[in-house]
C-alpha cells in the first residue's frame, strides 16, 4: 500500500479516470522509463478538475521536473493560461523546455531555472492557482511567499502532503524522513490552524491539500 489509500482504491479510481493521449502519455512513458517522478495520475486528474473549475489565467509551480504537469495545466486550459514553472535541476530544465518547445507551449509555459525560495523572493506578480511540488522539506518555507502572490480569490493546491502516510502517522516515520515529516507537518499546522484560509486535505495520490482565503 501506499499508505495514504488502500491499493484496491487507487486502482479502482485510475481505472474510471483511463489513459491519456497524445502529448500526456509520451511523457509519461519518458517519465516511467527514465524513474522519473511526476503527479500521480489521480493527482493528475484532480488538478485538471482544479483548471477546468477555477478557470485560472495565471499559474505559478514550483517543481517542474520534466514539465508535465505544467503542459498538462495549460492543456487542460486550452492554452488559455499561462504558467510560470520553477525547477532547480539543470537536467530537468533543459529537458522540460526541450518539451514546452516540441509541443509548442512556448507562448503558454515559462520554465524558470532557480532555487524555489530565491526566486519566490524576487517575484511580485499575482497567481490564481499555485501548485506545489518541489522540495517536500520546504512547503512551510514556500507558504508566506505563495500568499503573498496568491490572488485574493486564489488557490493553492500542495501535492504529497501526507508523504507515503509518514506525515499522518509516527509508526511510519522511518528515520532519514524526520525531518521532512516535521516540515510538512508544521506546513499543514500553518494552512489549517489560521482563520484567515480554509484547506482541506484529501487522501488522494500521496496526499493533496487544497487552501483558499475565507470570505
Amino acid at each position: 500500500m501506499s499508505g495514504v489509500e488502500h491499493e484496491y482504491i487507487k486502482d479502482y479510481i485510475v481505472s474510471l479516470i483511463g489513459d491519456h493521449d497524445g502529448i500526456l502519455k509520451e511523457i509519461e512513458e519518458y517519465a516511467s522509463e527514465k524513474s522519473i517522478p511526476i503527479v500521480q495520475r489521480e493527482t493528475a486528474r484532480f488538478l485538471e478538475l482544479m483548471i477546468n473549475i477555477k478557470k485560472p489565467s495565471r499559474i505559478l509551480e514550483l517543481g517542474t521536473a520534466v514539465g508535465y504537469s505544467a503542459i498538462l495545466m495549460s492543456l487542460s486550459s486550452h492554452r488559455k493560461n499561462h504558467v510560470i514553472t520553477i525547477e532547480r535541476d539543470k537536467n530537468m530544465v533543459k529537458i522540460a523546455r526541450e518539451n514546452v518547445k516540441k509541443y509548442n507551449l512556448g507562448k503558454y509555459i515559462d520554465v524558470i531555472e532557480g532555487d524555489c525560495l530565491e526566486i519566490l523572493r524576487d517575484m511580485s506578480e499575482s497567481f490564481d492557482l499555485i501548485f506545489i511540488d518541489a522540495g517536500k522539506a520546504h512547503y512551510n518555507h514556500f507558504l508566506p511567499y505563495c500568499l503573498k502572490l496568491l490572488d485574493k480569490e486564489g488557490i493553492i493546491v500542495a501535492d504529497n502532503v501526507l508523504f507515503r502516510g509518514m506525515v499522518a502517522s509516527d509508526e511510519l516515520v522511518k528515520r532519514r524522513k524526520i525531518t521532512i515529516v516535521k516540515r510538512m507537518r508544521k506546513y499543514l499546522n500553518m494552512v489549517s490552524d489560521n482563520d484567515e484560509f480554509m484547506t482541506s486535505v484529501i487522501p488522494m495520490g500521496d496526499g493533496i491539500a487544497v487552501t483558499v482565503r475565507r470570505n
